[in-house]
């Protein structure tokens, strides 16, 4: 069979498929496009369309066309503002690309004319030709789409090549959809696919006017309802009786009347119910105001709880409820007593700063039971939207009033104990910072006019005693740090933790587990408890840990047929399996270059070893240890001080030309920093340097400068219990820590020797022994 062979100008269609005997207009505006239609009106008006197999594609190459496309005549042209020309065209027949000839000016390509081969007419062909056009006047009838149906009469046509290519260019389809149609060369298998599209097309109309009915329906019940109250309210009018709307409107009236609201509030509350008037109660605008109203008359703008102001019994609930944290105690005790004395007297904003477990959020709890307060508590944990604390503003949709405002509607007293937990653990984002929210809350010279968003009225808070909680003060901004007075509650003794554990602990255990009497505890095993199996500031280890034993003796009971335990030393072993942690014992013998630090971790002190050597080299200082950047800025600054000062302790004036030093602090796996260790690495420095040896005995903590100043730390409670653990009898401290000796226990305080040295030469005079060896 010869092939039919043409050169004809290319046109690059975007989101377009033309099929043969469809005629369609489009706009041409890119320079080749243009040139080709040039080109084509040359050349007898014929053009060869095929579509972009990427539409966002401006310079299509040959990879980027479709090669089946179709050839097309020009009807018409229209040039158009812009460079813009409108082109009509109507397609004639399929066409493949066989080879592209040029690519300047415009896009001139070979085309090879696909004929479609004469279709045999069985009763099958008969029945494919019969089957479409009756699913298309289906789908006509179904879509309502009028322009259909006058644009072309689909029973006129007898070709089943002309019927399959017509209803297809009627059809809204996707690109890959229509050029797979384009494609389809075989009569019977182009009008196959397009029964499926059609019937597919079908079943959407049908879902889409399901839904169309229902939603109008819905929208005619509506419309009916309203002329049925508007009806029922001139029928009640004519009887002189009251409509639902109007029962409703007194109802508020009434609790607006008894709530005893303040005259702001009042008045506000009053305008809000003429609205309602206006707006109707069963309106999307009546139930807004509805709801506003009712977080009105609900908040305790008046309602007061009475104190009970009895210091004896405040202090007898905090010592019943809590063993040790003096400090908080005192100061709950104090702010009462000065309450007794003073009505005008400001709630107090209290911070309690402490580690996990250690029992803040309970303090407070204990507080509002000491002096007859109703407790709210609220968690400022992942808060970070100004809107949580201030509430969002009745424009939006959905709005609701901030969480202090939802605290007081739950606390029913305008004098609640308010806790905001963890407040360390705010963040914020693009919708405000919260903690500039908590500002005016935790300001006791604002937060007697506190206006939240929704509300826009202002809220007394004065009265509320607010007590926050936090792990660390590093993460709150200064400002609002600056707001409350801080309350350190540090982790508990050794001592204090067996009390808490006899006293509290045990007691509310047994109760839980109903053993009462049945099974008793040892101090020889607690003792082992708290030394091996827990290592935290607080009591919720241990408490996890003497639960875990009872559940295990109620399972012995059992199973030997026991009556009572006792749980000694060699039980937990059994229980437990062995101990979990090592407190780190020194070695009784003095060495070189090895001195005890002190560190504060976040389950308590512990002591810090630091290791220095000396070896022959030219001068590198070696860190290791796992240290952070303030850890090593405080090795370089006793570094270059040894330096300066060599001579004053004995050491070689040009050691930094001929030795290398490496500082080690053992446990490398474990992360360690913190302004603490430089006069422990100056220290060592010196005794490897010297090779003097250091005490044993003595542990040390303190910052230094390069001046030789020694600077004051933190923790030093927990410090100072960890080194006496480890068996250490003297302990070397910042001259400015002197003043927090006193709130180590005497227990652990009388067995310890203090040196306060404001100086680096103090430190080393009382930690060296001995000559130069």
């Amino acid at each position: 069979m010869e092939r039919k062979l043409k050169i004809l100008p290319l046109i690059p269609l975007r989101g377009i498929t033309i099929f043969p005997y469809m005629v369609l207009h489009f706009d041409v505006g890119r320079e080749k496009s243009i040139a080709a239609l040039e080109e084509a009106m040359l050349n007898n008006a014929e053009i060869f369309l095929s579509a972009q197999k990427d539409a966002k594609t401006e310079e299509p190459g040959e990879d980027d066309i479709y090669t089946i496309g179709t050839i097309c005549s020009i009807k018409q042209l229209l040039k158009l503002p812009g460079e813009t020309v409108r082109v009509l065209v109507e397609g004639k027949s399929r066409a493949k690309i066989n080879k592209f000839l040029s690519q300047e000016g415009f896009l001139n390509v070979e085309v090879e004319l696909l004929e479609v081969s004469n279709q045999e007419e069985t009763i099958r062909y008969e029945a494919l030709i019969r089957q479409l056009k009756d699913t298309f006047d289906d789908f006509v009838t179904i879509s309502g789409n009028s322009q259909i149906d006058s644009m072309m009469e689909v029973d006129d046509i007898e070709e089943g090549d002309r019927l399959a290519d017509t209803v297809a260019s009627f059809l809204i389809l996707n690109q890959s959809t229509r050029q797979e149609l384009l494609e389809a060369f075989k009569v019977e298998d182009r009008i196959e696919k397009l029964l499926v599209i059609l019937n597919r097309e079908i079943e959407i109309l049908k879902v889409e006017k399901k839904i169309g009915a229902k939603v109008k329906k819905k929208m005619d019940k509506v419309q009916k309802e309203y002329y049925l109250r508007e009806q029922l309210k001139a029928i009640q009018e004519e009887l002189g009786e009251d409509d639902e709307d109007t029962r409703e409107i007194k109802k508020y009236k009434d609790k607006i009347t008894k709530a005893k609201l303040p005259k702001e509030v009042k008045e506000r509350a009053l305008y809000e119910l003429e609205r309602l008037k206006g707006s109707g109660a069963y309106s999307a605008e009546g139930g807004i105001i509805k709801t506003y109203l009712d977080w009105i008359i609900d908040l305790p703008w008046n309602k007061e709880s009475k104190d009970n102001i009895d210091i004896v019994r405040a202090r007898e609930v905090l010592e019943a409820d809590h063993y040790g944290l003096k400090d908080v105690k005192d100061r709950i005790i104090e702010y009462l007593a000065v309450k007794k004395v003073s009505k005008g007297m400001k709630s107090p904003i209290l911070c309690l700063v402490g580690p996990p477990g250690v029992g803040k959020t309970s303090i407070a709890k204990s507080v509002a039971r000491a002096i007859n307060r109703n407790f709210v508590r609220m968690s400022l944990g992942g808060v970070r939207d100004e809107a949580e604390i201030r509430g969002h503003r009745k424009t939006y949709v959905g709005a609701i009033p901030g969480r202090i405002v939802y605290g007081m509607k739950q606390a029913k007293t305008k004098n609640p104990l308010f806790l905001l937990d963890e407040i360390d653990k705010m963040s914020n984002d693009f919708k405000g910072d919260p903690a500039d929210a908590l500002l005016e809350v935790l300001d006791s010279e604002q937060n007697s006019t506190f206006r939240d968003h929704y509300l826009e009225l202002e809220m007394d808070l004065s009265k509320v005693i607010f007590i926050t909680t936090a792990n660390t003060l590093e993460t709150i901004p200064g400002p609002l740090l600056d707001r409350m007075e801080i309350i350190e509650v540090s982790g508990y003794t050794y001592e204090e933790k067996i009390n808490i554990a006899k006293k509290h602990l045990i007691p509310k255990i047994l109760k839980e587990h109903s053993m009462e009497g049945k099974i008793s505890f040892q101090e020889s095993a607690l003792m082992t408890l708290i030394e091996g199996y827990t290592r935290e500031s607080g009591v919720r280890n241990l408490e996890r840990q003497l639960s875990s034993i009872v559940r295990k003796a109620i399972a012995e009971m059992l199973e030997k047929n026991k009556d009572k335990v006792v749980i000694n030393q060699n039980s937990v072993s059994k229980f437990l399996g062995k101990p979990y942690y090592n407190y780190d014992k020194i070695t009784k013998e003095s060495k070189i270059g090895v001195v005890t630090g002190m560190a504060w971790t976040a389950y308590g002190g512990d002591t810090l070893p630091v290791e220095v050597t000396v070896m022959e080299g030219s001068g590198k200082l070696e860190l290791t240890g796992k240290l952070g950047d303030v850890m090593k800025e405080s090795a370089r600054t006793g570094y270059s001080y040894v330096r300066a000062h060599a001579e004053k302790y004995g050491i070689d004036p040009e050691f930094y030309k001929k030795k290398d030093i490496h500082i080690h602090v053992p446990e490398g796996a474990v992360p360690k920093d913190g302004p603490s260790a430089g006069i422990t690495m100056i220290t060592a420095m010196v005794s490897a340097l010297s090779e003097r040896k250091a005490r044993y005995n003595i542990a040390m903590t303190g910052e230094v400068t390069l001046t030789g100043r020694v600077l004051p730390i933190g923790g030093l409670k927990e410090k100072t219990l960890a080194a006496f653990r480890a068996g250490v009898d003297t302990v070397i401290i910042p001259k400015e820590n002197e003043k927090d000796i006193d709130k180590i226990p005497k227990s652990i305080k009388s067995k310890l020797n203090f040196i306060a040295a404001s100086n680096i030469d103090e430190v080393i005079s009382n930690a060296l022994v001995g000559e130069k060896e």
